[in-house]
């Protein structure tokens, strides 16, 4: 009895292990489908061009939002950015949530910042407004100084000074290209429905940037970024522009996300309560506009538009990829409302269900069966040939998804364009899923460890390496 028992024990686990894996080979083999179905027709539509000059004063206004605490390495080029962006009407205005280094010193050199008096309209409420300056030489940038609050209230303080119908949210550390919103506010000129729009994100470190510009692009000498290079990839080219034509799409990067202010403001702006602010706030603008019955839709651009610094040391990227992890995990339970809602839509049946089981319980999932195939090997309960097989499917369909997602890239983008670079990344491609994935899964896990506990998680320090400056 005992004996039939472990059998029947046994039989279900590799019974569960196959089904999972194979439903995610499934899931994901129609996404990267479906994701170069539509960035084929997306350089067809678009045929990769600006809009016309004529264009411009016909354009919505945009507000740039950008938050920054203890940003004094990068932020100045990172405002020098966005101020040479190529649009006709735009503001920026910069947070410094409270900062213990020279950030706001460093603002006030560079841009010749001085206190000014105006009306501050509290649609949101914030942490208390220290002060409100603006730049002699930059007619549209401001500065607002404010207590420590966080990142969603920082957001929430630049909606209260906005002016414009859009904003846009942009990292401190990131590095916009001149035609970026240029790029990304055309989903709202082609569908009056469009609330929110996310770009891609690509890794500055190892490329060339002069006075807020991008020169150049380039590789990093870090495995550990290069590493990350493939894994933006993967998750832009095929994670969100798969969901995209659906309208399933579930994350817009905090990064840089082009946002309807209204429909932000009236789902009450970014929630300060959760680490994962920006899937926090898509999450719940699908669940008010489908409780609503109201037309919507959040779409993704696929062109590189915005670049960032990644992180070249261990504990900076563990601390990055549990802070995601629980981010995602609050996000979820927060919005649970969505999971299979009668007018949830794709993102109710499936969207939701996907990220769940693959994003938010897969790390759990993966390290238990790579776990529990070492013991049925060791402990002769499975064959040889099923272990071997069990490797062959897990290592070799992350190296197939890897490898794919850079020949997408370089069909159409053509980022990197180098034969040298493209021989590293393809290595590169290959050698991230054995050790840095598995790493990454731990990482995963102890976000969900600590989610599941309830435990509060510490952002810890950022290091900087200083590839925007």
């Amino acid at each position: 009895m005992a004996s039939y028992s472990h059998l029947t024990w046994l039989e279900i686990a590799q019974l569960l292990f196959i089904v999972y894996f194979l439903g995610l080979t499934a899931i994901y083999f129609l996404l990267n489908v479906m994701s170069y179905r539509a960035i084929r027709r997306y350089m067809e539509d678009y045929d990769n061009t600006l809009l016309p000059e004529s264009y411009g004063p016909l354009l919505p206004p945009v507000s740039v939002l950008v938050p920054a605490y203890n940003e004094s390495a990068s932020i100045v080029a990172s405002v020098k950015s966005i101020l040479q962006l190529d649009y006709a009407r735009y503001e920026v205005i910069v947070v410094n949530d409270g900062s213990k280094d020279d950030t706001l010193k460093h603002l006030q050199q560079a841009f010749n910042l001085h206190l000014h008096t105006e009306a501050y309209r509290q649609q949101l409420k914030t942490q208390a407004i220290r002060g409100v300056y603006r730049s002699e030489e930059y007619p549209q940038l401001r500065v607002i100084d404010k207590q420590n609050g966080g990142k969603a209230d920082a957001l929430n303080a630049g909606i209260n000074a906005s002016k414009y119908p859009l904003f846009c949210a942009v990292d401190a550390d990131s590095i916009l290209q001149r035609d970026s919103l240029q790029r990304i506010v055309r989903p709202f000129i082609d569908r009056v429905e469009t609330i929110a729009v996310g770009g891609s994100i690509r890794i500055a470190n190892g490329s060339q940037v002069r006075h807020g510009l991008l020169t150049q692009v380039g590789l990093p000498k870090s495995w550990l970024a290069k590493f990350q290079v493939i894994e933006y990839l993967r998750a832009f080219l095929f994670g969100r522009m798969g969901w995209s034509p659906l309208n399933g799409m579930l994350i817009i990067s905090g990064a840089f996300g082009l946002f309807q202010k209204r429909a932000v403001l009236d789902c009450g702006g970014y929630q300060t309560a959760t680490i994962g602010e920006d899937m926090e706030l898509v999450l719940r603008l699908h669940r008010h506009f489908q409780q609503k019955n109201k037309p919507y839709h959040i779409a993704f651009i696929p062109d590189p538009v915005c670049w960032t610094e990644a992180p070249e040391d261990l504990q900076t990227l563990k601390n990055q990829r549990i802070r995601w992890q629980r981010g995602l995990l609050e996000s979820l339970t927060r919005n649970s409302r969505l999971f299979f809602s009668l007018r949830g839509r794709t993102v109710g049946w499936l969207a939701y269900p996907f990220m769940l089981l693959f994003e938010g319980l897969g790390p759990l999932l993966e390290l238990l069966a790579y776990a529990l195939s070492a013991y049925f090997y060791v402990t002769g309960a499975v064959s040889i040939s099923f272990t071997l097989t069990f490797i062959v499917a897990a290592f070799g369909f992350g190296v197939l998804m890897s490898v794919f997602s850079l020949i997408l890239e370089e069909l159409t983008f053509k980022t990197y364009s180098s034969n040298r670079a493209l021989a590293q990344l393809i290595v590169v491609a290959v050698l991230e899923n054995f050790g840095y994935r598995q790493l990454n899964s731990w990482w995963r896990m102890r976000g969900f460890w600590q989610w599941a506990r309830g435990r509060k998680h510490h952002w810890g320090a950022m290091k900087r390496v200083g590839s925007i400056n």
